[in-house]
This record gives C-alpha cells, sequence and structure tokens, in this order.
C-alpha cells in the first residue's frame, strides 16, 4: 500500500489516542512506516469482537450471580484472560484454577490464595470475595 493511499478512516483506535503503525511503500517504492488510525473493515471486526467480549463478561457475570460459578471466572473474562493465561499469573495448574472457579471451593480458599487471584486482577480481596454478579 502506498504511504498517500492509507487509510485514516474513525476507529476505536483514535478514540483511545492510539495509532496503528503499518508497513508502507513511499514515493520511491522504498518500505517505510506509517500510522493510521484505522479503517472501516477493521473497526467493524474489532467492534464484532468487543461485543462478543461484553457478551461473554455479562454471561459470567449471570453465573456467579446465579452461583454457577465463582467470581474468579467474572474476573478472568473481564481482564480478558482464559485459564491458561489466569493460571500463569497466579502460578497455578490449570485444573487448579478450573477448581477454584467452582463456587463451592472457592468459599473454602484461604485469603493468601484469593490474594494472588486479587492481584491478578488488580483489585482487593474483599472486592472479589463478595462479588456477587450483581
Amino acid at each position: 500500500m502506498k504511504k498517500q493511499d492509507l487509510p485514516q478512516d474513525e476507529s476505536n483506535l483514535q478514540s483511545a489516542n492510539m495509532t496503528e503503525v503499518l508497513y508502507v511503500t513511499d514515493e520511491n517504492d522504498n518500505y517505510t512506516t506509517a500510522n493510521s488510525i484505522g479503517w472501516d473493515a477493521k473497526k467493524a471486526a474489532l467492534e464484532e469482537s468487543m461485543e462478543l467480549i461484553n457478551e461473554r463478561i455479562e454471561e459470567a457475570k449471570q453465573s456467579v450471580a446465579n452461583n454457577l460459578v465463582s467470581p474468579i471466572v467474572y474476573f478472568m473474562e473481564l481482564n480478558k484472560m482464559d485459564m491458561q493465561v489466569l493460571a500463569a499469573y497466579v502460578n497455578m495448574w490449570q485444573w487448579t484454577v478450573k477448581r477454584h472457579a467452582k463456587p463451592k471451593i472457592f468459599k473454602k480458599l484461604s485469603d493468601s490464595t484469593l490474594k494472588k487471584y486479587a492481584d491478578a486482577f488488580e483489585i482487593s480481596v474483599d472486592e472479589l470475595k463478595n462479588f456477587n454478579g450483581k
């Protein structure tokens, strides 16, 4: 793509005061970099993926409210993590984190274990313990 043809359509990047660096060719057909605030096709794809993420967060919140999962699942979704990523942050096996996602097990966790999760989510232990999905 030529540098002068680089799209500068409004997108989520612009609202966050961010740009994307892309490789383009200059007037001499040499590769260089240029900043773009986005283009319509990318904007549509980003908006759709953000909608899906927000749906997952809302589903997790409802599941906590219905006592189907522990607050760990909600905060994991809110922070755009999966079990593997969260397990790495808290330095535990994935199966352990999955087990802690069960409300019955979560209620028995020690404060030191909860602190690992709270630190990973950048919240307090009280916020984690007292989140009820409402």
